[in-house]
């Protein structure tokens, strides 16, 4: 397919189904299904009809509005600047929200005894999860010791990082070849590689060619021409615009204005904007201080979810408990495929209050990496 050419053509009439060789999967994710059965993408990838123009949830609102409620900012000294509440007030209100959305430690028996007999499988996010947000995206680097606690966990439970970065760069950032790899949403899956010796260490995630049988799954491998094509407009376009940051994902492309005077978001979007009504086929969503560029294609954080369980032949047994921890609203996609039938639970990493679908939820960072070290301990302590 020509994807030039059908910039400016309506998405696909009729939601066609699409099969693995029109995807270019890689075989070798699949056979993981314990039951010898292949994942089907077919509920799943599917284009859904689009007005050509319209931009998803960000055009339909105030361009403004919308960056802002994704976004909100904090007054580091005597108030949230959000809300203008003191800091009393503030941490009475975040009190008051996690009687909805308790601690996840605090939880820790509650929620455990809802995993005895069963085999965990956790999905975590990156920024904001495993590392501390930061001004500048490329230094999001995650300590050595929750580096440890997610390496031990990954010894006892299937483990994997579902991020909007792309694979290669939060397989850098992580640096542990033992887990599951989902990058640009959930649009780029490696499984553990699988090395050319015994010495693990050797193999490097992020550089293919080391590894053997390395395993892909890119339900969107057709758009990549025209992400990068528009990667490049974006970087073009916003270049005068001071703090900007243009992230090429691979399957997205995110655009950072974390260091942008609130003056010029406005700017940023309405550059976004004119440059996507050239793009039917790529939509447009916000994130923490980030406007994200994807295909208009049926798959997210929830849908990777879902495709590392049935990969794992972890999806239609009663003895699993998924767990998913995440911060930003793009996990809240995996929060409701867990909260759906009760299948499992999602963590909201927050230190304010905000509305998820989320069953519990972790201050920062560290919290995290504690909830993790409570894990290893439970599953250590149930292995005597």
């Amino acid at each position: 397919m020509d994807l030039k050419s059908s910039h400016t053509s309506p998405v696909l009439a009729d939601p066609a189904l699409i099969n693995e060789s029109m995807l270019g999967i890689h075989s070798g994710l699949l056979p993981y299904s314990h039951n010898g059965t292949a994942f089907s993408p077919a509920p799943f990838l599917t284009i859904p009809r689009r007005k050509p123009g319209i931009l998803d949830d960000v055009r339909s609102s105030s361009w403004l509005d919308a960056m802002k409620s994704s976004s909100p900012t904090h007054n580091k000294v005597n108030k949230d600047s959000s809300t203008g509440q003191s800091s009393n007030d503030s941490d009475n209100a975040y009190r008051t929200w996690m009687l909805k959305y308790p601690s996840a430690i605090a939880s820790f028996e509650q929620l455990i005894n809802c995993a005895k007999h069963k085999r965990v499988a956790l999905f975590l996010d990156y920024d904001g999860t495993l590392s501390p947000i930061v001004d500048n995206p490329d230094h999001a680097v995650m300590s050595c010791s929750m580096r440890a606690a997610v390496r031990n966990a990954a010894k006892c439970f299937p483990t994997a990082i579902i991020s909007g970065r792309s694979r290669d760069k939060v397989s850098e950032f992580v640096g542990l070849t033992e887990l599951y790899y989902a990058g640009s949403h959930g649009m780029d899956i490696m499984g553990p590689a699988q090395p050319n010796s015994k010495d693990q260490t050797k193999c490097n995630m992020s550089i293919d060619k080391q590894c053997k049988d390395v395993n892909l799954f890119q339900p969107a491998s057709e758009f990549l021409p025209m992400i990068d094509e528009v990667f490049r407009s974006l970087v073009e376009i916003t270049k005068d615009i001071v703090g900007t940051k243009v992230e090429n994902n691979k399957f997205c492309v995110s655009v950072h204005y974390r260091n942008v005077e609130e003056k010029s978001w406005t700017i940023i979007a309405e550059s976004v904007g004119e440059i996507l009504k050239h793009y039917p086929r790529l939509r447009l969503t916000h994130g923490r201080k980030v406007l994200e560029v994807r295909p208009v294609l049926n798959w997210d954080k929830g849908k990777a979810v879902e495709f590392l369980l049935e990969s794992l032949g972890l999806s239609h047994c009663d003895n699993v408990l998924p767990i998913y921890i995440g911060d930003d609203r793009t996990d809240e996609d995996a929060f409701k495929v867990l909260k759906k039938g009760s299948r499992g639970y999602g963590i909201l990493v927050s230190s304010v209050p905000k509305e998820s679908n989320a069953s519990y939820s972790l201050r920062d960072p560290s919290e995290v990496m504690e909830f993790l070290k409570c894990l290893v301990s439970w599953k250590k302590s149930t292995a005597l």
